[in-house]
């Protein structure tokens, strides 16, 4: 396929037996494996094979960075206009751009989990990701942002899903408020669909995982023309 010569053919249809794997090549099928099999309390795994195919797909770039575990304070709820204790999330996986704003969020759970179980954490962390991002350019002396729609990946064993996360200043406020939000929030998903009848199956299949990783790139460009408008220029 085309869209995939930028790849090693090995990468895109090769397993572990395949004769002749550059050990580049090895290793990002071995963290494959390893996602495929990932049981309950294995998101670590995960994670660390998105962060991987995320870089061999090339969505790291100049001053563009993936980074895992990273932990972002949160603000301070208000209840009843008492301020509770801030706590910390950890993103699984995001991409920055620099230090300064969060452009994509991604979310490794166990082949174990049903897709649909994560998703409120994969929202909640695209949330924290607009707080974050906006007291960040407060700090740098940029105008706060009104809405973003962070672009979000979900891996769930080897089986991914995308999102489109639109974040408004009345939603993050509404999650401060512990209020719901007059306004109802959108969120945009795509699913790979297997061809398999194994529901399980995931990018351990060459030919499932070749339909993947064109669904990644093109989220890729997706993703692009939504992060762009509010990258912070140095």
């Amino acid at each position: 396929m085309e869209n995939l010569s930028m790849l090693h053919p090995h990468l895109v249809s090769g397993t572990l037996a395949t004769e002749g794997l550059s050990d580049q090549v090895y290793n990002l099928l071995q963290y494959l494996d390893i996602a495929s099999r990932a049981t309950s309390g294995g998101e670590l795994a995960v994670d660390d094979f998105v962060k991987e195919i995320l870089r061999a797909l090339g969505y790291e770039n100049r001053g563009i960075i993936l980074r895992t575990r990273h932990d972002i304070p949160q603000l301070a709820n208000r209840v009843y206009g008492v301020a509770t204790q801030p706590a910390v999330t950890a993103t699984d996986v995001c991409l920055f751009q620099d230090s300064s704003t969060i452009l994509l969020v991604a979310l490794g759970s166990d082949a174990d989990v049903n897709s649909s179980e994560p998703e409120p954490q994969l929202i909640a962390k695209a949330i924290t990701a607009f707080q974050r991002n906006n007291r960040v350019r407060s700090r740098l002396g940029e105008t706060p942002l009104d809405f973003m729609n962070i672009p979000c990946i979900m891996m769930v064993g080897a089986r991914p899903s995308f999102y489109l996360v639109r974040v408004t200043k009345e939603l993050s406020d509404a999650v401060m408020t512990r209020r719901y939000p007059p306004t109802r929030t959108v969120v945009e998903k795509c699913v790979v669909q297997s061809n398999s009848r194994r529901l399980s199956e995931g990018m351990e299949s060459p030919e499932f995982r070749q339909l993947a990783f064109l669904h990644f790139i093109a989220f890729h460009a997706l993703a692009e023309t939504h992060w762009s408008p509010f990258m912070v220029q140095h």
